[in-house]
């Protein structure tokens, strides 16, 4: 989780700096600099997609922190399990994005879309185990 906190950073930096910054092929499929300066990277054309993941990434780091895994409030539980499953979709947007609008891949982007599916994964199931959602009457 800290890590797509670490490359969102990044990917803000390299957006409100210079795409030069990116460490990464700009020739063929993969080509950061055509993705991360696309007309497709900015939302409604005046926020940028970093900027939103960078968001994200800081709202997850609050609500996947110990403490609030350890919460017994059920908003902290609903929001994480909503959060992540609003931050999946956009990632399967953002990968046909990519692939079919754009036809290049980010490496730094690829990587904050896998860390998302693997936060995804890891609330779902502790959701379905019963550790993301909160108790019943049923369940007491």
């Amino acid at each position: 989780m800290t890590a797509g906190l670490g490359v969102s950073i990044y990917l803000t930096i390299a957006h409100y700096g210079s795409s030069a910054i990116l460490i990464c092929s700009e020739k063929g499929l993969v080509n950061c600099a055509a993705v991360t300066t696309s007309p497709e990277s900015m939302v409604f054309g005046i926020f940028p997609v970093a900027v939103l993941g960078l968001a994200f990434y800081v709202l997850m780091a609050a609500i996947t922190s110990p403490w609030a895994w350890r919460a017994t409030w059920p908003v902290v539980r609903w929001v994480r399990l909503g959060s992540v499953a609003v931050g999946m979709v956009f990632v399967l947007y953002l990968i046909f994005t990519e692939l079919i609008t754009l036809n290049a891949i980010c490496l730094w982007c690829t990587s904050v879309h896998v860390i998302t599916f693997l936060l995804f994964g890891l609330i779902v199931f502790s959701a379905a185990a019963g550790y993301g959602l909160p108790e019943t009457a049923s369940r007491r």
